[in-house]
């Protein structure tokens, strides 16, 4: 977090909740014209959007006046992850060059084309 959000925060801010992540969530503590509040996160570590869990986005994007409730979540479904694109916890498939870069042959594999053949 840099300086400016930091005494941003100090100032206008009114906590409002955290999540599993360590996420701090704030609204203005005054009501704008408009008749909506700002509403913002503090991330724990790297400002990461994919950090949000859903319960938090859809409060952040005024979408539910409150968070949901994250207790709420049904048996099969699994708790939130960050996008790990680019990073080395990414999914890699077999015959990925990063994981050794071979393959099972498959049936139906092409031949591949050479000049002069």
């Amino acid at each position: 977090m840099d300086i400016g959000t930091k005494i941003f925060t100090w100032l206008h801010g009114r906590p409002v909740g955290s999540d599993a992540a360590g996420n701090r969530y704030f609204t203005e503590k005054r009501q704008r014209a408009t008749g909506r509040t700002k509403r913002w996160v503090v991330y724990a570590g790297e400002p990461e959007a994919t950090a949000v869990p859903p319960e938090w986005h859809s409060w952040l994007h005024y979408t539910t006046d409150e968070p949901l409730p994250d207790t709420g979540r049904k048996p099969w479904q699994k708790p939130h992850l960050p996008n790990a694109t680019g990073t080395a916890s990414s999914y890699r498939p077999q015959g990925h060059d990063y994981s050794g870069g071979t393959r099972v042959a498959a049936s139906g594999d092409y031949e591949a084309w050479t000049p002069g053949s």
